[in-house]
């Protein structure tokens, strides 16, 4: 192994490598925190651009910007309540609370040291347990996805404290919103109301962008264009401390551990792993009732998982030739534009590949703390923009990138009712969050349902004899129960 890293350390030498590694750290942030983009369009955009590139300065780029782009939706996240990202989602549940609290740049520097741990914490174990990971990916089927699912929708109950039936109300609202359009396994219309714009159902970009900018442009009109900020309130340009770091620690690699976990999961993605991580933070911390409030825990929590299910995601990809994520899957195309076939003989025939590789993800990691630490004086500009300006800028950005998405007028539709809904939801003090699981989680548990049944021709029992999807199930029950005890005691005080 020691060969092999000297070997892939030797792909630094070229300097065409390292300059990849500094500008696809910096796109990567750009796209993550533009709502609308992402690392998979990102990444995607940026294939063309390496044609002339020979193999190891093309993925050193594309990696780069895939890693960068995890943490850059928090920006937005963070300062405008914008997820810039869809696994950025969570970030807004805390993130955004901290600057309404004054705290922006705790919350920004929390976010880029939560996020680099991820990645770091994620890179290592790819490095060390790349195979026996791989098998890990190998035993999901339609029955344990099922469980992940079903698992990851239990969440919803406990994220809204005491108005725990709001919450499932509003995740079965997002369930059913993800049911429109064509029928996965048949090909019938569902809920298309004779729209061909709803045929091929509903896409995530354009409601994510619908609930939090839409909604938040129509808080910003009600209330005058006024300051989001209380006032007399300034935003805090303080760091995170060593004090506080240490703190975070256990947080930090439980969440680490957690967003590889689900990395690994072919088709999981940043998104499942950031939820399932802010769940268990909750669960474990010493102050649960500050989760939704600007608890840095649960902030750090979502954001160390976003990061770490990028070097999950890699061990499908580089050891079986399975892409982890949508980001992963757009690699695939980068590898084989070059003539590298990624499987089991990649780390045979291309040793010096897979080792800068591993190599590059370090460096791209470093780039993004610098570019998060020192760039935290710049995204506070962003929270103190005055919201005369930023509504109608918002809004922009918000048709922009739900237009890009499919080049449809349909989906501008979609996004501008989502807003309109999410406003009203939000005027009657219902949480977005759990509908935004639901949007998340509604395809997988519905297909993966799906097809176990008719795996074994209608029996339920499959996803009992399943060990991990038992157990899965059976952490959905535990989570539920305890749900409902907690707030029954709440209720008691």
């Amino acid at each position: 192994m020691l060969d092999n890293f000297i070997l892939g350390f030797s792909q630094l030498l070229y300097w065409q490598v390292p300059v990849a590694i500094v500008v696809g750290a910096a796109l990567g942030i750009i796209c993550g925190a533009m709502p609308g983009l992402s690392g998979t369009t990102g990444v995607a955009l940026m294939i063309p651009f390496t044609y002339g590139l020979s193999p190891m300065p093309s993925m050193a780029l594309l990696v780069s910007l895939y890693t960068a782009s995890e943490y850059g939706g928090s920006i937005s996240a963070i300062t405008v309540n914008i997820p810039g990202a869809p696994a950025a989602v969570m970030s807004t549940v805390d993130g955004y609370p901290l600057t309404q609290k004054g705290r922006t740049g705790q919350a920004l520097a929390i976010s880029i040291v939560s996020s680099t741990f991820g990645g770091f914490f994620s890179t290592i174990l790819l490095i060390l347990f790349s195979i026996p990971l791989a098998r890990v990916a190998i035993a999901f089927g339609p029955a344990e996805f099922f469980g992940l699912g079903v698992f990851g929708l239990s969440i919803v109950a406990g994220l809204a404290g005491k108005n725990w039936l709001k919450a499932i109300l509003a995740g079965l609202i997002g369930l059913l919103i993800k049911t429109m359009g064509a029928d996965p396994l048949t090909g019938n219309m569902r809920f298309t109301f004779g729209w061909t714009g709803l045929y091929d159902g509903v896409a995530f970009i354009p409601v994510m962008l619908g609930l939090f900018a839409i909604s938040e442009v129509f808080f910003i009109i009600e209330e005058g264009v006024t300051s989001r900020l209380a006032k007399g309130m300034t935003l805090s340009k303080e760091r995170i401390c060593w004090r506080e770091i240490r703190g975070l620690w256990k947080c930090m690699v439980r969440s680490s551990a957690i967003g590889t976990a689900v990395g690994i999961v072919p088709g999981a993605g940043a998104g499942i792993g950031s939820i399932i991580s802010y769940n268990e933070a909750r669960r474990f911390s010493k102050s649960p009732d500050e989760f939704g409030k600007g608890s840095v825990e649960g902030l750090c929590a979502s954001e160390t998982a976003n990061n770490a299910t990028v070097g999950g995601a890699l061990v499908p990809l580089l050891t079986l030739g399975v892409p982890g994520s949508g980001a992963t899957a757009v690699l695939i195309g980068a590898f084989m534009l070059h003539n590298i076939n990624p499987g089991p003989l990649l780390f045979v025939n291309h040793p010096d590949i897979v080792y800068g590789i591993f190599i590059c993800l370090f460096l791209a990691n470093i780039a993004m703390l610098a570019y998060g630490m020192l760039g935290i004086r710049l995204w506070l500009k962003v929270a103190q923009v005055s919201p005369a300006i930023l509504a109608p800028l918002i809004f922009g950005v918000a048709i922009i990138g739900s237009y890009g998405i499919g080049s449809s007028s349909s989906d501008v539709i979609i996004m501008i009712a989502s807003g309109m809904m999410a406003y009203i939801l939000r005027k009657l003090k219902f949480p977005l969050l759990p509908m935004v699981i639901a949007l998340v989680l509604g395809y997988m548990v519905e297909i993966s349902l799906r097809r176990a049944l008719l795996v074994s021709h209608g029996d339920p029992l499959i996803f009992l004899k399943s060990p991990i999807s038992l157990g899965f199930l059976l952490l959905a029950v535990l989570s539920i129960t305890w749900t409902i005890i907690r707030s029954e005691r709440s209720l008691q005080k």
